[in-house]
């Protein structure tokens, strides 16, 4: 069992922000009803009450200065990195944090995240000590969106005290034998199909681990760095998010969305 020592411990909330994206090149600084929308990911991290501190960390120095001139902490990352997840651990060797300690990784294009979540994903993580990550997901209720390989599946196991993570996939997972041999119009996904959101709390314990293992043929395969943490043995707790997620920004048509929301409605959204 690894040793958590609750007196000590804390929590940092972490926010990788690259400039190269393919589909939409310089994403972090895009504007949404005139404010970049790193600043609005920071602004959501700061009213997460529950963590002790909060950083972005980048390999740009065009997101730094932005991010620095309205006054958040900004830790200069390698260009280098092959996952976020590398990315937060050359944060967590710099800033010299404890191995016990917790890091929350807020995805730096989703400015509608509701802070509940961020604190839900790192008491889950505290609740589990067998495990090195927490994790969270949701229900698909659709056809269409269990199909389709951009939405990330997740597959787990049950226990009374606990829920843990068996394997995450862009394929339609759980297969239930019946739905696919069913007429077209009559398939819907099974019960028990969940969509993986992008919400890690991680220990510093398995970031300095994770940074030392080569990537895995599942990881590379499914292009899916949580699979390097189960394939090197790692635990991943899991649960169903207490409040909907609202979509990030993947698209044009996203950034759209969200300009095209009242500046009240943005600021507020019913799901938080």
């Amino acid at each position: 069992m690894l040793p958590v020592d609750l007196t000590t411990a804390k929590t940092h909330i972490v926010i990788p922000a690259r400039f190269k994206s393919t589909r939409l090149p310089g994403k972090p600084l895009l504007s949404i009803h005139g404010k970049p929308m790193i600043l609005w990911v920071a602004e959501k991290a700061q009213a997460a009450h529950f963590a002790d501190d909060m950083c972005i960390a980048t390999d740009d120095e065009r997101i730094a200065q932005v991010c620095t001139d309205a006054g958040f902490e900004v830790v200069m990352t390698s260009s280098e990195h092959v996952s976020g997840t590398d990315r937060l651990a050359e944060v967590a060797a710099l800033k010299g944090w404890a191995e016990h300690d917790i890091i929350v990784n807020m995805q730096g294009d989703e400015p509608l995240v509701p802070p509940l979540l961020l604190e839900q994903v790192k008491t889950l993580l505290v609740a589990d000590s067998d495990s090195v990550m927490a994790t969270l997901c949701e229900p698909i209720d659709d056809y269409e969106t269990f199909m389709r390989p951009s939405v990330v599946k997740v597959v787990s196991q049950h226990s009374e005290s606990r829920q843990r993570a068996l394997y995450f996939s862009r394929a339609p997972i759980p297969c239930e034998r019946d739905v696919v041999l069913a007429n077209e119009r009559d398939k819907q996904p099974p019960k028990n199909a969940y969509r993986h959101l992008g919400l890690y709390a991680y220990r510093v314990s398995l970031l300095q681990q994770f940074v030392h293992w080569p990537q895995t043929p599942l990881e590379v395969l499914e292009s899916l760095e949580q699979l390097r943490v189960l394939e090197n043995g790692g635990h991943i707790a899991i649960a169903a998010a207490a409040c909907q997620l609202p979509a990030g920004v993947d698209t044009q048509e996203d950034l759209d969305r969200l300009n095209a929301m009242s500046l009240a409605d943005f600021q507020n959204p019913a799901e938080s």
